[in-house]
């Protein structure tokens, strides 16, 4: 089967790198071989006058582009002793010709030279992925060393070299914070959605001795960018072995794995191969043993070829694929290739990364609670006030949604923003001071602690996953204003079609706090989540849900890739995925609705079970017309129940274009 077809270690697949007006060379050659088909065809039946050269050519011209790369690839496997069905098909190609059959040796080359391209359409994804992970750590640092600011390329850096990183710049090592407050955009690495505020380390020479007990707010990533502050990094890691290179040699591990289901189909190919060639040599010699011209055995020869030839089965899986990713793509789904499209009818189970995959992946305001004797409004205007004045994501976040909330109430003018990185603000306001941040911020540096009601609501919003800030006007505490990344629109209806659709398990797999990541799956209907995970951990926990059956990853993020590529299929939400995501998923949604995965997995049902019907009529249409030739059916009967079973299976195909939901 085209479909199910697995090139040999050693192919080359430059090629796929070709072009020919724009479209990859092999798919050029391919739709050429259908073109000029169909055009000897046409000229056969439609224009008798026309002499017999005209569709002759035509078919030649097809065996010629579609008989190119499966002439190159059964070279190659002649040199490596493999004989697969590129082989068989040639074979079957030839004895169609010498038998007068070009129309149909040049269908069977169009069709699988057809399949055999869709196929190699996802080939490059490993060097793109890893490509694209490259992107993201800068090329050169700037490295303070004896007092002097220099320059150098990221390979050059050593452990122990302080970093000097700018503000909204990205990080170009692993390392610890011993200067300076920022918050420190981690989505690329750890998936969090809110930037993580950063501060210096109280021990330089603790943090260098023992690196992997250092606090999140301390540690930093290469790839990850950095907020308003400057910091100066100290370097625990060389470039070649930092978490984002590990993240990238995952993702280059996993996609070079081979499927259990390439290696059966190489396990067939060489069994079934060789023995109907075998065959077909030895009936050439039937008339050796049976009295009859070598003509008769000729002929009976080759139409056991053309009868055992793979015709139906070849287009068996490519033509159900087809037409399943093409329903899909009108659905809003993209799945990159045959074995995604199978591999997704098979899950059990699914793991999904919370931020931008089951959330928007954006900080949005969940809770305004203000205490006794305050009015909502109060609070929210105090806050736009001064988070107006602010460009941290928590304050645009603040500002957006507040004015949301009052509609056209005004909004007063607050002025002399101060940022307490790491903190939160102080302004003024009406003569009076405004501090709005963290909790840990009060009741410190003079700053007088939170009374008792307010700290009782930061507790409460906290167990509950909420970012919480502070809001204080003057010496009274106004309220807690709670945060966070809010579910998909549909999460929850998604969730339950796919259990509805037989996925047994699904599970919450985040680099967010355990506790945010267990307050959104309450919120989408999932029992299990597990928070605080780096991308190691992500891929060690599809490997246990491995165990247990057919897994999929759905994720968005850098982190995610390495999960993704080693899970059974890998799905990128679309416009919020990251490049890398994408290059390694084999489904992305592309809508960016995590609603279109019950209508991917639905779909992909129903095409493996059309694909197994195709596989069985191929078979068993190959099973009779075998001992049927042998025993005297002759060529035209053989060749018209083969192209039967090839109308069959087309048709069949088919109507998974009609699929709905």
């Amino acid at each position: 089967m085209a479909d199910d077809y697995n090139h040999t270690d050693g192919h080359n697949h430059a090629h796929g790198d070709a072009k020919l007006f724009g479209v990859p060379l092999e798919l050029a050659f391919a739709i050429l071989s259908g073109v000029t088909l169909v055009a000897g065809f046409a000229v056969e039946k439609l224009v008798p006058s026309a002499s017999d050269w005209l569709p002759l050519a035509g078919y030649v011209a097809a065996y010629f582009f579609g008989g190119f790369f499966t002439l190159r690839e059964a070279v190659q496997n002649a040199l490596a002793r493999q004989f697969k069905i590129d082989s068989l098909m040639l074979v079957a190609a030839t004895g169609a010709a010498i038998l007068g059959e070009f129309a149909e040796g040049a269908l069977l080359l169009f069709l699988f030279s057809l399949g055999h391209a869709l196929e190699s359409y996802a080939m490059g994804r490993a060097k793109r992925a890893i490509d694209a992970l490259a992107e993201l750590a800068p090329d050169h640092a700037t490295v303070l060393r004896d007092g002097t600011a220099t320059e150098v390329p990221v390979e050059e850096l050593v452990v122990g070299d302080v970093v000097l990183v700018r503000p909204n710049e990205r990080l170009a090592a692993d390392g610890f914070v011993i200067k300076g407050r920022s918050a420190i955009d981690q989505a690329p690495v750890t998936g969090e959605s809110i930037p993580v505020d950063k501060a210096p380390v109280a021990d330089r020479a603790a943090a260098r001795a023992q690196p992997q007990d250092l606090k999140n707010e301390e540690r930093v990533f290469a790839g990850t960018i950095n907020g308003s502050g400057a910091l100066e990094i100290e370097v625990t890691r060389i470039a070649s072995e930092s978490t984002l290179s590990k993240v990238a040699e995952l993702v280059a591990a996993a996609e070079t794995g081979r499927s259990p289901t390439q290696r059966m189909t190489d396990k067939f190919e060489r069994i079934f191969v060789p023995a109907v060639l075998a065959l077909a040599v030895l009936l050439l010699f039937a008339w050796v043993v049976v009295d009859e011209p070598f003509r008769d055995s000729f002929y009976r020869s080759m139409a056991v070829l053309v009868a055992a030839s793979p015709c139906a089965l070849a287009i068996a899986t490519p033509s159900a694929v087809l037409s399943g990713i093409g329903r899909a793509a009108r659905g809003g789904v993209l799945i990159k290739g045959g074995a995604a499209l199978e591999d997704l009818g098979t899950l059990t189970a699914m793991a999904f990364d919370k931020t931008g995959t089951l959330t928007e992946g954006e900080p949005r305001i969940t809770d305004v609670v203000a205490v006794d004797g305050v009015e909502e409004a109060e609070l929210l205007q105090v806050a736009i006030a001064v988070e107006a004045l602010s460009d941290h994501p928590l304050a645009q976040a603040v500002v957006r949604d507040g004015r949301a909330r009052l509609g056209d109430a005004a909004i007063p003018a607050a002025g002399g923003l101060e940022s307490l990185t790491g903190r939160g603000v102080r302004a003024s306001l009406e003569g009076e001071t405004v501090l709005i941040g963290k909790a840990e911020m009060f009741g410190a540096d003079g700053i007088a602690p939170l009374n008792e009601q307010a700290s009782a609501l930061i507790e409460r919003l906290r167990a509950e996953g909420r970012t919480t800030m502070v809001v204080r006007h003057g010496a009274r505490d106004l309220g807690v204003i709670g945060m966070m990344d809010t579910p998909r629109e549909g999460a929850r209806e998604a969730l339950a079609e796919l259990r509805a659709l037989g996925i047994e398990r699904m599970v919450m797999i985040s680099g967010d706090h355990t506790g945010v990541a267990q307050a959104i799956a309450r919120e989408v209907g999932l029992d299990e989540a597990r928070g605080d995970l780096m991308p190691q951990d992500k891929v060690d926990t599809i490997a246990a849900l491995s165990e247990e059956g057919m897994v999929a990853m759905v994720g968005d993020g850098v982190n995610d890739a390495p999960a993704m590529a080693s899970a059974t299929v890998g799905i990128a939400m679309g416009a919020a995925g990251s490049d890398v995501a994408l290059e390694t998923a084999d489904v992305a949604l592309m809508a960016d609705d995590l609603r279109h995965l019950p209508f991917a997995v639905g779909l992909s049902r129903k095409s493996r079970a059309i694909i197994r019907q195709n596989v069985y009529v191929s078979l068993g249409v190959v099973a009779l017309l075998v001992p049927a030739t042998i025993f005297g059916l002759g060529i035209g009967p053989a060749v018209i129940a083969h192209e039967g079973s090839t109308l069959l299976v087309v048709f069949n195909a088919l109507r998974l274009l009609r699929y709905e939901r």
